[in-house]
């Protein structure tokens, strides 16, 4: 499963790629799951498109082709779509020019905007506690009160 932030990555370097996966009207069939399995070890992230005269949508046809080849999608826009899958090949000649192994997207233990909402929660808890703390000191005081007047009304009479 691809983070938020592997997958723009991925959609931005799909920008340029050629499309090179077509589904034609026949749909999905082994042949097409077969050039996809082709395409995906050769390069890890091939673009698609279907073509008009299909009978089903890019998300349709994207689907199907990663549930086949166990690849994961990363866009579907209009007719097009992109999907991914880590291949082993690519991994090893990345590995001989040189480039950095695939390296996980460092996850940050500061959450600033989960910070921020956790403080808001705490500060309206502490607002709530306190609300109810004054209202329970008063419920306490006229009580207190009530049982005053009600002592003086006794001896009264």
């Amino acid at each position: 499963m691809l983070t938020s932030k592997q997958r723009a990555e991925f959609r931005a370097q799909a920008n340029t790629l050629e499309t090179t996966l077509m589904v034609g009207k026949d749909g999905v069939t082994e042949a097409v799951i077969a050039e996809a399995d082709r395409l995906l070890t050769a390069r890890e992230l091939v673009k698609g498109k279907v073509l008009e005269t299909a009978l089903m949508s890019a998300r349709e046809a994207s689907d199907a082709i990663c549930q086949a080849t166990g690849a994961d999608g990363i866009s579907c826009v209009g007719s097009k779509f992109v999907i991914w899958r880590f291949s082993e090949k690519c991994q090893a000649e990345r590995n001989q020019t040189g480039r950095a192994k695939r390296k996980e997207t460092p996850k940050s233990k500061a959450d600033p905007v989960g910070k921020a909402a956790r403080a808001r929660r705490q500060a309206a808890r502490e607002a709530r506690e306190q609300r109810n703390q004054y209202f329970r000191e008063q419920a306490i005081e006229k009580a207190i009160e009530r049982d005053r007047e009600r002592q003086l009304r006794k001896q009264e009479r």
